[in-house]
């Protein structure tokens, strides 16, 4: 029975062209074994499994490479290429330094150093994981590291380039790798898995990239598992089941709950997720995730930036398309506080419940409006002889004639109230006076109040308003109170301040300490196109002034003697009353 060797170790790349998303580190590498620039020691840095021991392998390979190719690559042919390949080579040494971090050690590798290698042109020394050596250690390597024989070279590697001293830095080259993109890693892990003979789907080849958070070594360890677990047969719900990785259809059903405003399936729907074993901040941050997709996907410009499959990116496209930005970025920034406040609640579930609540209800919340005139239908149009009279007053008055005109006719009396409504159940819509003429044949012209026909009063939102003290404070605690279902932190900055009206564009709002107003200048903007839109004053604006609750100049006094000083200066006459009232006592 042949041993089974990962996938991680049959795969590792074996040449530059091979490595995986690395291309700023193996073109220059490259480059400098061509134009015969290679430094003395070079550091190589970055998260795990993204390629730093294996391109210091590969570097040692091919500068030792008696024919390399026209692209700077090993022959894999020559008797070093052979004998690095079955791990036999006597002038490429690795050590590990989490083992081997004593300043003894580094002394015997020092040793070692000044012996010329056999057979090749360079010795070199592979040290991985550097930043475990110890200060003696370090400072025991320095002299060897700037000043190498001319066939030595050092190639270090670390994850935690913080912590590997500044001399040793600067006597270095230093390459950082980055993070393999998820769509690298899914192309890999598809080479493999044809390599292989096994059948995935490539919505689950993402699903291991993503999990793997740019680490390759991640991937192809998951992807071995999963294909035992599948049997070879690699589908999107297995890994997804295996992976503990919730599937991305509950976020693209929990936004259209939020768009349709329903909160009892939205509450249902994280009920299932509960069942399903998956936590509050695992769910939490995967809908943050989910909604900056959305936002990304609503500019084709951007749609690159997502790291999914095909078909996931279609639904992104087509759900964007159903969303505004504005409520996108209320629904996120939701999410967003949620997931940095889970942590510190004490009842987690019902923190989580009561976000969902709040992006189900965004849509009602930002309907809430000052209530404009409502419109009524319009009523069929009738001509009577003599228009029904509407006054004001409780008591019809006459109208008035000029003095030229016939004899004044009297408005017929104001019929009863069930004449004027005819419909008990609908409102009396609100109408304006209007001019009215008695028909000519009554040989009398004048004008009298009297209903015309019913015309709708169109909804204005914009309408100015009339700005008083009154009226300011009104409008204030009402967008406090809207703004206490939408954004907590901006109803505590507006409550229970004091304002001062100046005039119909500017007032003053009052605040007891300076960290108010530091407050109040991240909110402004917000809180400014709120009032304006409530009020209709485009130019409205506002300062905030800081009126300290306790004057820190005045003098504070301690002792009775003190306060009856200070209230001596402000009424001399004191002193009198208190000699008249107080003889017997001794001062």
């Amino acid at each position: 029975m042949e041993s089974f060797i990962v996938s991680a170790r049959k795969y590792r790349p074996m040449t530059f062209k091979s490595v995986v998303g690395q291309e700023h580190i193996t073109t220059t590498l490259k480059n400098a074994i061509k134009n015969n620039q290679l430094a003395q020691a070079f550091l190589f840095c970055g998260p795990r499994g993204v390629g730093k021991t294996t391109c210091a392998r590969i570097l040692a390979k091919t500068i030792n490479c008696t024919n390399p190719t026209a692209d700077m690559e090993a022959c894999n042919e020559c008797d070093s290429c052979r004998s690095f390949n079955d791990s036999a080579s006597f002038n490429v040494f690795e050590l590990d330094a989490a083992s081997n971090n004593s300043v003894d050690d580094i002394r015997e590798l020092v040793k070692q150093v000044y012996i010329p290698p056999q057979a090749s042109r360079y010795k070199i020394y592979i040290i991985d994981e550097v930043h475990m050596l110890s200060t003696a250690a370090f400072n025991a390597f320095l002299k060897t590291l700037e000043e190498p024989p001319s066939y030595a070279k050092f190639i270090l590697a670390t994850t935690e380039k913080h912590k590997i001293i500044p001399t040793i830095l600067s006597r270095c080259q230093i390459f950082d790798f980055k993070r393999i993109k998820s769509e690298d890693i899914a192309k890999h892990l598809q080479y493999v898995a044809t390599q292989e003979g096994i059948n995935a789907e490539p919505e689950a080849l993402h699903v291991i990239a993503q999990k793997a958070e740019g680490g390759l070594r991640d991937a192809l360890s998951m992807f071995d598992q999963l294909v035992n677990f599948c049997n070879g047969n690699l589908t999107y719900q297995s890994c997804i089941e295996n992976l503990n990785v919730l599937d991305s259809d509950y976020y693209f059903r929990f936004v259209d709950f939020f768009r349709a405003g329903d909160i009892s399936n939205s509450l249902l729907l994280y009920q299932q997720i509960i069942e399903k074993g998956f936590d509050g901040q695992h769910f939490i941050t995967g809908l943050a995730e989910h909604l900056r997709n959305l936002l990304v996907s609503l500019d084709p410009a951007t749609t690159s930036l997502l790291e999914t499959s095909d078909s996931i990116r279609a639904k992104f496209v087509q759900q964007s398309q159903q969303c505004r930005l504005p409520l996108i970025l209320k629904y996120l920034e939701i999410a967003s506080d949620a997931e940095y406040r889970y942590r510190d609640a004490s009842n987690k579930r019902l923190f989580v419940e009561v976000a969902l609540m709040k992006m189900a209800n965004l849509l009602n919340v930002q309907q809430v409006q000052p209530a404009p005139v409502a419109q009524q239908p319009q009523q069929p149009q009738q001509q009577p002889s003599v228009a029904p009279v509407v006054q004001p007053a409780p008591q019809p008055q006459p109208a008035q004639v000029p003095t030229s005109m016939p004899p004044t006719v009297q408005a017929p009396p104001q019929p009863p109230k069930t004449q004027l409504q005819p419909q008990a159940q609908q409102p009396t819509p609100i109408v304006k006076p209007a001019q009215v003429k008695i028909p000519t044949n009554l040989n009398t012209s004048f004008s009298i109040n009297a209903q015309p026909q019913q015309t709708p009063v169109e909804e204005k939102k914009n309408e100015p308003i009339t700005l008083s003290q009154e009226e300011l404070e009104k409008q204030w605690h009402e967008l406090a109170e809207v703004k206490k279902l939408t954004n907590m932190e901006i109803f505590t900055v507006m409550n229970d301040k004091q304002l001062k009206f100046i005039d119909q564009e500017n007032f003053e709002v009052i605040v007891n300490n300076s960290i108010y107003e530091t407050r109040f200048k991240k909110f402004k903007s917000d809180i400014l196109e709120a009032l304006r839109y409530r009020t209709g004053i485009q130019e409205l604006n506002f300062a905030v002034k800081v009126v300290p609750l306790y004057d820190e100049n005045k003098e504070k006094l301690f002792t009775t003697k003190d306060k009856f000083a200070a209230m001596l200066k402000e009424n001399p006459a004191l002193l009198a009353f208190r000699e008249n009232l107080f003889q017997d006592i001794d001062y």
